[in-house]
């Protein structure tokens, strides 16, 4: 069990695996099969507190109370769209707001999880780097996110289940590398959220010995690459951590993951009018990523009022797309979703942080 968290406060009980429960319930005197019960309790039956956990004697209860909280997170603000997102702005315990974000798809209910509050990669047209990096999030905190959406399921007329996370809100995963792979081990879990490992996509803008480490791991889940740039230059005034691991040893790491796991790779590359948008790109992204066995997902980019950047036209996203398959690159555009609500990552809390602290 993780030692991070202060002795005077109640440890957060969804910061703990199935292992950990195990561990506690050994080491207080406690039966170990009664992990599975909790679990089975916290993430199936989703109860508010313990004393719902009639399955257990009153003197467990009483320790688990003691020592743990059910961490529920209190929503602050909630957008609906038109096309059935729901973009929640959370609260943390210390106060801070974190966004999670709920997609509906033909294939069943997503959740975009949020890793960090703040970030600090610098990415100039991302509205998450407002303010830069406060804290790295628990495993509790993101497990509850996904928690806490699925609550808000279970209350709806037409109850639905979420199958699949994309961990690509506001941070950098692969900078908050164990949490994020603990978050994972407990969602997916078939006695916690039971959401299958190939249904979990991680999204990283490469933090290349972490993309070795996330290899090397063989684990089922997908990875994808926050590309954006076909070339060093254009990359590194777009993301500055492209100064630090330039395009070809990118690259290599990605082929490492192909080699080592046997799965496609996904290059995310958000289309930004004027920029990177134009058939020059579009000829030198074929060119960087020829003979890859991978994915390129196109997004139209959000406008972003802080960042100033402007979207581009759908001729011209449908004419990228065009040249990336006449070079026999697999490509699709994304969906777009969300667009009427601010969905791109860090907009609503940074409204939120604007209206707290304007003067």
């Amino acid at each position: 069990m993780d030692g991070d968290c202060l002795l005077d406060k109640k440890l957060n009980a969804n910061d703990l695996t199935l292992t950990d429960w195990a561990d506690w319930l050994k080491e207080n005197g406690q039966a170990v099969f009664r992990a599975k019960q909790i679990f089975t309790w916290i993430y199936e039956k989703r109860i508010a507190s313990f004393e719902e956990m009639t399955n257990l004697s009153k003197e467990l209860r009483e320790m688990l109370s003691e020592h743990f909280v059910l961490e529920h997170l209190r929503i602050l603000n909630k957008h609906l769209s038109e096309d059935g997102t729901v973009k929640f702005l959370f609260s943390l315990d210390d106060g801070h707001a974190i966004e999670t974000v709920l997609m509906t798809h033909e294939y069943g209910i997503s959740v975009c999880v949020t890793t960090q509050v703040g970030c600090k990669m610098g990415c100039s047209f991302c509205a998450s780097t407002l303010g830069g990096l406060l804290r790295n999030l628990t495993a509790g905190e993101i497990v509850s996110q996904v928690l806490t959406v699925q609550k808000y399921l279970d209350n709806q007329d037409e109850q639905g289940r979420v199958s699949s996370i994309v961990v690509m809100g506001t941070g950098e995963p692969f900078d908050n590398f164990a949490p994020t792979l603990k978050f994972i081990s407990i969602i997916n879990d078939q006695l916690g959220l039971n959401i299958g490992s190939r249904h979990i996509t991680i999204s990283t803008s490469g933090v290349i010995p972490n993309i070795y480490h996330f290899s090397d791991l063989h684990m089922q889940v997908g990875l994808a690459i926050s590309l954006h740039a076909p070339t060093d230059d254009l990359r590194s005034s777009l993301m500055p951590i492209n100064r630090k691991y330039p395009l070809a040893e990118l690259i290599k790491a990605c082929k490492y993951y192909i080699s080592v796991t046997n799965r496609r790779i996904t290059f995310e590359y958000a289309l930004m009018g004027g920029i990177n948008d134009q058939d020059q790109h579009a000829k030198q992204l074929a060119e960087l990523l020829k003979g890859i066995n991978c994915h390129v997902n196109l997004i139209p980019v959000n406008f972003v009022p802080e960042k100033n950047f402007v979207r581009t036209s759908k001729k011209q996203i449908h004419n990228f797309k065009r040249i990336l398959e006449k070079y026999q690159v697999n490509v699709t555009i994304r969906r777009e979703q969300g667009g009427d609500i601010e969905a791109a990552c860090g907009q609503l809390r940074a409204k939120h942080i604007e209206k707290e602290f304007k003067l």
